[in-house]
């Protein structure tokens, strides 16, 4: 299902929930939408699945609007949260529900939820009930529900957020292979920024009723349009005096920046540089051991930076002075954000575009 969406706006009383919403996805992707808790993502989400109306804008599905179609007509499957499964019910019949309802032949029905059983995993726990099930089998049989009926849309809100963290990488593999293979277009709500790069084709940034910015999750990471995507995917540093950074003198002295670890290189201050006139002397303040590496908190003139070291290298502690380079910052201009190398290098790192 190709989903157009245009100038969507919802209120709540005196807030507005979201603000002008815009966006297109193509038939059978599989789309996170990702931001901060309140940012209005679960709200977009319903007003797809016709749970909330929205006060302008037009939802359209595959060329049709849909505004005044009730949810039951939109061809969509939906799981909520907290899996939202009957109690009364074992998994065999929580995944016929849907089929009962649109009142299928019994033989159509066993057919399609003992399809639905092995592609999900579930084989052999058909007459189990929800309290005999693990987090992860019941979130199986949310997903069998929501697909039983064949929806044309699959929308997922926060499909992992009750499960512990194990259970939680595995389903997201499955999750992934499972819609490659039933080739549904599905939207899933996700603060976990791991969550979204790992499982979706494409994420939406959502923030403050807004879409910040659209993209693959490669070019979000890479090339963030917003401050705010900048400052929000990935670990960041935000300094407020870049151009006291070397090598940055030209940012100007208004300009705000952020810098990922992945930019920042240490190395003691008794190892010759590569960079020498590009390195400036920074002073460690923390130092975090995080089984592969060492995360490391530097003081520089401009603010702290943080990098990481790898665990095959002695430790450092506080206080040790390191040569430092920032390979390179993002700046913030004009609500726009842009990538600035750094000026006294002589062989740049790569720019991925």
């Amino acid at each position: 299902m190709h989903i157009k969406v245009e100038g969507l706006t919802k209120r709540f009383g005196g807030f507005e929930a979201s603000k002008g919403v815009t966006f297109d996805i193509r038939d059978g992707r599989l789309v996170g939408f990702l931001g901060p808790s309140g940012g209005g993502k679960t709200t977009i989400l319903r007003m797809l699945a016709g749970l909330e109306t929205p006060d302008a804008g037009d939802i359209w599905f595959d060329g049709r609007r849909v505004n005044d179609v009730p949810p039951q007509k939109r061809g969509i499957g939906f799981v909520f949260q907290n899996y939202a499964l009957f109690r009364h019910m074992n998994v065999f019949d929580n995944i016929a529900f849907g089929l009962q309802v649109q009142k299928r032949s019994k033989a159509d029905i066993r057919r399609r939820v003992t399809e639905l059983v092995e592609l999900t995993g579930l084989a052999g726990l058909e007459k189990r009930y929800p309290h005999q099930l693990s987090g992860g089998q019941r979130q199986r049989v949310a997903f069998a529900r929501a697909l039983a009926p064949e929806p044309e849309l699959l929308l997922l809100d926060e499909p992992f957020a009750a499960i512990d963290a194990k259970i939680r990488k595995e389903l997201r593999t499955w999750l992934k292979e499972m819609i490659r293979k039933v080739g549904i277009t599905t939207i899933f709500v996700t603060h976990d920024q791991e969550e979204a790069v790992e499982v979706a084709d494409e994420i939406l940034i959502v923030s403050g009723g807004r879409i910040e910015q659209q993209g693959t999750p490669i070019e979000i990471y890479r090339q963030p349009r917003t401050p705010f995507v900048a400052g929000f995917v990935g670990e960041t540093n935000v300094l407020e005096q870049p151009a006291a950074l070397k090598g940055f003198e030209e940012v100007g002295a208004s300009a705000k920046a952020v810098v990922r670890p992945e930019f920042v290189e240490i190395v003691g201050t008794g190892t010759a540089h590569t960079h020498p006139h590009a390195a400036e002397r920074g002073v460690v303040r923390n130092v975090y051991f995080r089984g592969k590496h060492w995360q490391v908190d530097i003081e520089l003139e401009a603010g702290i930076v943080t990098t990481y070291r790898s665990a095959e290298h002695a430790p450092l502690s506080p206080g040790d002075e390191v040569w430092t380079l920032v390979h390179r910052i993002y700046t913030f201009s004009e609500g726009r954000c842009v990538v600035v190398e750094n000026g006294m290098k002589v062989d740049p790192m790569p720019v991925y575009i």
